[in-house]
């Protein structure tokens, strides 16, 4: 199943809004050009995890920074985090790749879940250093060692832990905290 499957990305939006709309009062919605979090307001009751297009990766994406972010965070348009767009140079690249360890980690636990693949993102590929373009082997480090340690559920986000076990459950996963799952990630 490709990235741009509409159909598991509505099924995903319906999971993510019955696991957490009541208490949250957020929702997940795709078909945006960019992904983006709008937080409630005067023109929306409640607040709003908008993935890009129907991508199924960028709605698990997105979700994971929803699920790490704190309270004072989720009151910020796009959680308060700056961006730099695709193009980045090497020292802002490290400066993403900091940032996007935890998210990154909570995304491969939630493809485990639902039994995906999950791909590591340098998002930059169009960087004028060819090294900027694809995960460098420290991030991939990183990440991996994140994932297993909330795999031993050691720190883990709530919301985080929550989600897994809702799309484990309904995806019909393998126990998505065993740590096998989480090995080494070719680059």
């Amino acid at each position: 199943m490709g990235d741009g499957d509409g159909a598991a990305a509505r099924e995903l939006e319906r999971l993510f809004n019955r696991v957490f709309f009541d208490r949250w009062k957020t929702r997940l919605l795709g078909g945006a050009e960019e992904p983006l979090y709008l937080p409630a307001g005067d023109d929306c009751d409640h607040h709003r995890v908008i993935y890009r297009e129907d991508y199924f990766a960028s709605a698990m994406h997105e979700v994971a920074h929803w699920c790490i972010a704190g309270e004072r965070r989720r009151q910020l348009v796009d959680f308060g985090y700056w961006y730099h767009p695709d193009g980045r140079s090497p020292e802002q690249q490290q400066a993403f790749e900091q940032v996007e360890v935890k998210p990154q980690a909570l995304e491969w636990m939630f493809m485990v879940a639902a039994g995906r693949r999950f791909r590591l993102s340098a998002d930059n590929l169009s960087a004028e250093e060819p090294v900027c373009r694809g995960p460098s082997r420290a991030f991939a480090e990183r990440v991996t060692a994140q994932a297993r340690q909330w795999s031993r559920k050691d720190g883990m986000p709530s919301r985080g832990e929550q989600f897994v076990l809702a799309l484990a459950d309904f995806y019909g996963a393998p126990d998505p905290f065993d740590a096998t799952h989480y090995q080494d990630m070719p680059l």
